[in-house]
C-alpha cells in the first residue's frame, strides 16, 4: 500500500537535492513519475526545482485553486504514475493535502511532500501542519547552524542581514533573505543578540 511522506527541514537541508534524487531514482528504472511545486515560486524559471548544488528539473505548478487528486489521477490514467513528488509542500492548502493523502490511499501511487516545517517566526506552514499530522511517515532532513548545531530554525533577514519579526508569512527567497539556525541563535536574533 501507498503511503505520504512528508520530509521537512529548515532551508539549506537538501530538500530538493534529495526529491530530485529520488525522481531520477525512478525515472531511471523507466518508471514515470509526476512532480510538482508551488506556482509562487518562480525563482527556478524554466526549470521549476531547482536545488542550490545546481540540479533542477521542471515540473507542474499548483495554486491554492488546483485539485491535486484530479490533476495526479487524470495523469495516472494516460501513463500509469510509480510516484507523485511535491516541492515546496509547506504552501500546500490543508485540502490539498487531503487531496495527496487520497492519492496514496485510494490510487496506491506514493506521494513524498517535501517541504519547511515553520516560517520565520518558528509558526507550522499550514501545509506543513496538516503533513504533520497526518502523513504514514515523517522524515527530518538536517540543516547545520553556523554553530555546528542542528538548523531547526528559518530567520528571514533584510537587506543589511538584520532579523525580520513581523511581515507576511509567504515571502520567497534563498539565502539573501533566509538564513538556517539553531533554536538558540535563532532567539538570539530576534531578540536583536
Amino acid at each position: 500500500m501507498a503511503k505520504l511522506y512528508f520530509y521537512y527541514a529548515s532551508m539549506n537541508a537538501g530538500k530538493s537535492t534529495t526529491l530530485l534524487q529520488a525522481d531520477f531514482n525512478y525515472r531511471e528504472r523507466g518508471m514515470a513519475t509526476m512532480l510538482w511545486t508551488a506556482a509562487l515560486d518562480d525563482r527556478g524559471g524554466e526549470n521549476a526545482i531547482e536545488s542550490r548544488i545546481g540540479l533542477a528539473h521542471d515540473a507542474h505548478r499548483y495554486d491554492a485553486a488546483t485539485d491535486l487528486w484530479a490533476r495526479v489521477t487524470a495523469a495516472h490514467a494516460v501513463q500509469p504514475l510509480a510516484c507523485v513528488l511535491v516541492d515546496e509542500a509547506q504552501w500546500l492548502s490543508p485540502e490539498q493535502v487531503w487531496q495527496l493523502a487520497r492519492v496514496a490511499d485510494e490510487a496506491n501511487i506514493p506521494v513524498l511532500c517535501y517541504g519547511l516545517r515553520t516560517d520565520f517566526r518558528g509558526e507550522l506552514f499550514p501545509g506543513s501542519a496538516t503533513l504533520l499530522g497526518i502523513a504514514d511517515s515523517l522524515i527530518e532532513l538536517k540543516a547545520v547552524c553556523h554553530c555546528g548545531r542542528k538548523a531547526t530554525m528559518n530567520l528571514r533577514v533584510d537587506e543589511n542581514g538584520g532579523a525580520v519579526r513581523e511581515g507576511a508569512q509567504i515571502e520567497v527567497g534563498g539565502n539573501d533573505r533566509y538564513v538556517a539556525l539553531c533554536r538558540r541563535h535563532f532567539t538570539e536574533a530576534l531578540d536583536g543578540g
